[in-house]
């Protein structure tokens, strides 16, 4: 089972609500709030994204986060590798130390190999206007 973790989907979620808002900065509050997401958690992910070059953070009483970027140049694998850093469908995928106790004799790897990178291939042309 593929599954977004906390952080991807809210960080996703976010994202959403703050292009949906235009030029209209977006505090960390009101996101948490509208979106019902921890704002502590929210907050964290938010700075990151302005890190990662997704958002603008302006200070002040009429500051907020605003898009740094359109939703047709935001791909949903770029927030994904922004957030968890890189991307693996399959177990075995994940850098780790050491090969796999059934490398020789597994007849699976390289098909479900091609079945992921489909899956990375799909997210990176998925942008968030499309979700």
């Amino acid at each position: 089972m593929i599954r977004l973790s906390k952080k991807a989907d809210y960080s996703l979620t976010a994202l959403k609500h703050i292009l949906s808002k235009e030029n209209e900065p977006s505090s960390a509050r009101e996101i948490a709030q509208a979106c019902g997401i921890p704002f502590e958690v929210l907050a964290k992910l938010l700075q990151k994204l302005a890190r990662k070059g997704f958002l603008i953070s302006q200070y002040g009483t009429k500051g907020g986060y605003s898009p740094a970027r359109g939703p047709g140049s935001i791909t949903v694998r770029d927030v994904l590798e922004a957030i968890e850093g890189p991307l693996a469908v399959l177990e075995y995928s994940k850098p780790r130390n050491g090969l796999c106790d059934r490398e020789t004799s597994c007849t699976v790897k390289r098909p479900l190999a091609l079945v992921e990178q489909k899956v990375l291939d799909l997210l990176g042309r998925t942008t968030l206007r499309e979700i």
